[in-house]
């Protein structure tokens, strides 16, 4: 796929049963950052009085209901009308991904055949959503990390400002099994000297593991959160012709 993220277009469908309506806002502006919602659908029986929250949201964003009713008790029909969409809107043609919101394992087979078809996909949901799901997308974003967010620090010092969220709220913890992933990362792509793009790390990262994000561990972005880590990674920052563009290079100590 040759555009860039701002040109790509998305087909963001939404799972009403398993998502919670009150953090539309920050997966909208979350998803906008990824490419442009060309097609904004969300799924439920809008009979039902536990979904009454969602009405404002998607008249303010301008996101389409469908209705589906729940047919057979125990059957999640929401699902099944997902799946029928996403496959009718890939043979299209008219977008370049996916955006599947839910916290439900039953789209891991969905979101490894749109990745079949060649298109991008991220997928939204809560900390609970099962491992199988998250690993079948490129990305897959927490909406934990999206609730309350602030905007971005310009400050250099990694300090408490620099995180997403207060200081009082609880991050993951940096575990070693993610110590040696980054470390393994930065082997994979090094030069002789061991010296890698931190660009570069965070890609391939992401391709090892589609929720790694550094919000999840209190920081805005990843070279904070890689300062933060200085007593397993050295930092070099290299200038470049244009005085406000600098190259950061990690190696392992």
């Amino acid at each position: 796929m040759n555009k860039n993220n701002k040109d790509l277009n998305l087909a963001v469908l939404i799972d009403a049963d398993n998502i919670p309506y009150a953090n539309i806002q920050g997966m909208l502006d979350e998803i906008a950052k990824l490419g442009t919602p060309t097609i904004k659908r969300i799924y439920g029986d809008w009979t039902r009085p536990g979904v009454n929250g969602w009405k404002k949201p998607l008249l303010e964003h301008a996101i389409t209901p469908i209705q589906q009713y729940g047919y057979t008790t125990g059957k999640n029909a929401t699902d099944s009308a997902m799946i029928i969409d996403a496959m009718d809107i890939l043979h299209s043609n008219k977008v370049d991904g996916f955006c599947l919101v839910s916290s439900d394992s039953d789209f891991t087979r969905l979101a490894t055949r749109l990745r079949e078809s060649g298109n991008l996909v991220i997928g939204i949901g809560e900390k609970k959503t099962p491992k199988p799901f998250i690993v079948s997308c490129d990305k897959f974003i927490y909406i934990e990390i999206l609730a309350g967010a602030k905007h971005k620090n310009k400050k250099k010092k990694v300090t408490d400002k620099d995180r997403v969220v207060p200081s009082t709220e609880k991050y993951d913890r940096v575990s070693e099994g993610l110590i040696n992933l980054l470390k393994d990362s930065v082997d994979d792509i090094g030069d002789d000297e061991g010296w890698a793009s931190l660009a570069e790390v965070g890609s391939l990262l992401l391709k090892k593991k589609p929720d790694f994000d550094p919000r999840n561990y209190g920081f805005q972005k990843l070279t904070p959160f890689i300062k933060s880590l200085t007593k397993d990674f050295t930092i070099d920052v290299r200038p470049t012709e244009k005085r406000n563009i600098k190259h950061i290079y990690i190696k392992n100590k």
